[in-house]
C-alpha cells in the first residue's frame, strides 16, 4: 500500500532524488564487487551483491510509493555495509564516511523529534565503531596502497554525493522562496497581482513620478452585474469569467503596465508614463476587447460580460488614496451613466 501521507510530507521531488541516489549507490557497489575481487577480499565483494539487491529493491519500492520500506532498506544497507567494510579492512578504508550521509537525510525523511533521536543514535554508532577499531585489527587487511585507493574512492563518492545533496537542498530553498513570493504577491484565481502588491507597485510608480516627473495614470475597472453571473451560472463559472477577464486585460496593455485584482470583481490598472488621454484610449481598448469576446468559448454558455471603467491621473499633491479615489468616483459615474462605459476623473476648473 503506498505511503501517501509520508510521500506528501516530503514532496515528489525528494523521492525522485532518492531513486537517483539508489541508482548511483547500486552502480558504486557494482564497482566495489570487481574491486574487492581484484584486491583479494571476496567477503566484501559478495557483500556488494547483497547491497546492489537492496538498492534495486529500494528503487522499485520508491516507484510503488512504498517509501518507508525503501528508507529502511537504504538505512540497513549503509549501516551494515559501512560496519563490515570498516571491520574487515580497517578504519582507513573510509567506509564510515557513508554514515555521515544520513545527517542531512534524517531531517528530510522524518519528523524533527524522530530525526533528533536518530541523530543521537547515529552518533553513538559512529563513535562506537571508531572506538572498536582502536582495539581490534582488521579481519581481512589489504596492502597500504590498496587501502589508500579504497579510501580515496570512498572519500570521492561521499564528497560527490554531499555536493549533489547540497545543490538539491539549495534548489529546494530557492523553490520555496519563489512559491512564498508568489503567494505573497499573486492572486491565485486570475494570476494577476493581488491588492497588497498592487498597492506597493502603485507607491513605486508614484515615487518615480515624484523623482522624474513622468505621468502615471490609473484605471479602476469593475465587471457589470457580476452577481447575476454568479447567481445564474454558478460561482465556478464566475471564477472562470474573472480569470478570462484578467487575460483579456493583459492582452490589451503594454508589458510595463501593471494589473492587480483589487477586489472581488474589481481590477486596478497602473499605467506608467501615461497621460490621462492615453489612459482613456487604453481603457476603451480593454472595454472593446471584453465586449467583442465570444464568451460562449468558456463553457458553451452565451452571456454578455461588460465592464465599467474609471480613469484618473496622478497630480502634484496627490497620494495613492486620493488618485484611486478619483478613479473610483469616475467608475461610479460610469455605473450611474448606464454601465459598459469609460469615464475620466472630474476636471476642476482653475
Amino acid at each position: 500500500m503506498p505511503d501517501s501521507s509520508y510521500r506528501k510530507e516530503r514532496g515528489p521531488q525528494f523521492w525522485r532524488v532518492a531513486r537517483q541516489a539508489c541508482q548511483l549507490a547500486g552502480a558504486v557497489d557494482v564497482s566495489f564487487f570487481f574491486l574487492f575481487h581484484i584486491l583479494g577480499s571476496p567477503i566484501l565483494a559478495w557483500v556488494n551483491v547483497i547491497s546492489v539487491s537492496m538498492y534495486v529493491a529500494a528503487y522499485y519500492a520508491l516507484g510503488r510509493q512504498q517509501n518507508r520500506l525503501a528508507i529502511r532498506l537504504i538505512w540497513t544497507e549503509v549501516i551494515v555495509h559501512s560496519a563490515l567494510g570498516t571491520v574487515l579492512i580497517g578504519w582507513g578504508s573510509g567506509f564510515h564516511y557513508y554514515l555521515l550521509m544520513f545527517i542531512p537525510a534524517l531531517f528530510v525523511t522524518m519528523p524533527l523529534r524522530s530525526a533528533a533521536l536518530s541523530l543521537v543514535g547515529l552518533w553513538g554508532y559512529y563513535v562506537g565503531l571508531d572506538i572498536l577499531m582502536w582495539f581490534i585489527a582488521p579481519i581481512q587487511p589489504i596492502s597500504s596502497g590498496a587501502l589508500l585507493g579504497v579510501h580515496l574512492f570512498n572519500l570521492s563518492i561521499v564528497f560527490a554525493m554531499f555536493s549533489y545533496l547540497s545543490f538539491y537542498y539549495l534548489s529546494m530553498v530557492l523553490s520555496a522562496q519563489r512559491k512564498l513570493r508568489r503567494l505573497a504577491t499573486i492572486d491565485p484565481l486570475t494570476g494577476l497581482f493581488n491588492r497588497s502588491h498592487g498597492s506597493e507597485l502603485a507607491e513605486k510608480e508614484i515615487g518615480r513620478f515624484q523623482r522624474e516627473g513622468h505621468p502615471v495614470s490609473f484605471m479602476l475597472l469593475d465587471v457589470d452585474h457580476f452577481k447575476l453571473i454568479n447567481d445564474r451560472y454558478g460561482h465556478e463559472m464566475g471564477d472562470r469569467v474573472l480569470a478570462k477577464i484578467g487575460q483579456l486585460i493583459l492582452a490589451q496593455l503594454r508589458t510595463q503596465d501593471l494589473v492587480a485584482r483589487w477586489g472581488g470583481e474589481e481590477f486596478l490598472i497602473i499605467l506608467p508614463t501615461t497621460s490621462i488621454d492615453s489612459a482613456l484610449s487604453s481603457a476603451e481598448r480593454v472595454r472593446d476587447a471584453l465586449c467583442s469576446y465570444d464568451w460562449k468559448a468558456i463553457d458553451g454558455v452565451a452571456m454578455d460580460v461588460t465592464i465599467s471603467v474609471g480613469v484618473s491621473e496622478f497630480c502634484e499633491g496627490d497620494d495613492i488614496a486620493s488618485v484611486i479615489r478619483r478613479a473610483d468616483q469616475a467608475l461610479y459615474r460610469s455605473k450611474a451613466g448606464g454601465r459598459n462605459r469609460v469615464e475620466q476623473e472630474e476636471v476642476l476648473e482653475q
